[in-house]
């Protein structure tokens, strides 16, 4: 299956990424975290919202605006990932961005729902220290931009540990040919998650004809980062510009753990694997206008294009796990500790 031109979540046209990274000499109470912002589209997230939906796979997890998701099928603000306890912050900031953009909020029209979700770097960053404000979620959602942007130990990836190595942001995507047109899928992983002996890269690496260029000694973790390091999380943001609904976007999500599960985890106790997934092939406005009805063009759930577009997201998802390994350096943070990069193919050759 064809990639985009980026090979990113944001060859969903429209859709655009950034980050705040944070990071400190090593120490006791050092920063090695970050915010992540995805924008579904250029205009006014709370005026023209998109359709979404939700997946929570195993929900130790601490994030927050997936309720209303769930209920109205919705979003309607920057989709915001950062450590776990950070959230309140970057809602914060993000509230003040949207407050500031839309003035009839919480005044003349409703409130707002906004989504934020979270991994636990606590191994590498000093969590209890809130180093994280409100203002580094305003500056990653200013911050975005459509093309290309940075992966692996950036924003809220900077201090996240997948397999044992390095992780953090990853990114990948697919694109599904239709009636002399086509629809893209796009997939964004901030992974935290999984155990050394879990992963098949290995497997990954040969069907795409790429190898590591040193073969790995050891690659168990020690028994500090064992005993220490959390279960571990991870956030996959699905993006598409197919024509489908909440309910059809659930599926989306759902094929989304498959592509984790290709990975090897096997979805840890104390994991909080969370899966968000919205189209923004049309938008939803928030003020009526006087009409009680709407109407859209929606794929049937039968449409031939519809397998292809789940395998789109199963592919996509296991590449941005990957992905995420792929792009990190060896980070080390507070305490000292060390996490080493997975020793891969040369960046160039990605």
């Amino acid at each position: 299956m064809l990639k985009g031109k980026w090979n990113a979540i944001t060859d969903v046209p429209g859709v655009a990424v950034g980050h705040v990274t944070l990071k400190e000499e090593p120490g006791t109470d050092s920063a090695c975290t970050g915010v992540t912002a995805i924008l579904p589209h250029e205009g006014n997230c709370f005026e023209q919202k998109v359709p979404s939906a939700s997946f929570v796979l195993n929900g130790f997890g601490k994030s927050a605006g997936l309720l209303q998701v769930e209920e109205l099928g919705v979003i309607e603000s920057p989709i915001m990932l950062t450590n776990t306890f950070s959230v309140g912050a970057v809602l914060e900031g993000t509230l003040r961005h949207m407050l500031e953009e839309n003035t009839a909020i919480g005044d003349s029209t409703s409130s707002l729902n906004i989504v934020v979700g979270e991994c636990n770097d606590s191994y590498l960053n000093a969590m209890r220290s809130l180093k994280v404000r409100p203002e580094h979620a305003i500056e990653a959602i200013r911050e975005a931009s459509a093309g290309s942007f940075e992966q692996g130990d950036v924003g809220a990836g900077k201090g996240m540990i997948c397999f044992g190595r390095k992780g953090g942001i990853g990114s990948s995507s697919r694109v599904v040919p239709h009636d002399g047109d086509s629809f893209t899928v796009g997939v964004l992983t901030l992974t935290n998650f999984g155990n050394p002996e879990e992963c098949l890269i290995d497997e990954w690496l040969a069907r795409n004809k790429m190898q590591m260029t040193t073969a790995p000694d050891d690659l168990k973790p020690s028994n500090e980062m064992q005993s220490e390091k959390p279960d571990g999380s991870i956030m996959i943001i699905v993006a598409t510009d197919a024509p489908v609904d909440s309910r059809q976007l659930k599926r989306f999500a759902k094929r989304a753990s498959i592509g984790l599960g290709r990975t090897g985890s096997s979805i840890h106790n104390g994991s909080g694997d969370i899966i968000i997934a919205f189209s923004n092939a049309y938008t939803i406005p928030h003020a009526s206008e006087g009409v009680d009805t709407v109407s859209y063009t929606l794929l049937r759930d039968d449409a031939k294009v519809m397998n292809e577009l789940f395998k789109a997201v199963i592919e996509a998802t296991e590449e941005a796990v990957y992905q995420s390994l792929m792009h990190a350096e060896t980070t080390t943070g507070r305490h000292g500790r060390t996490v080493e990069r997975w020793p891969f193919v040369e960046k160039d050759n990605l």
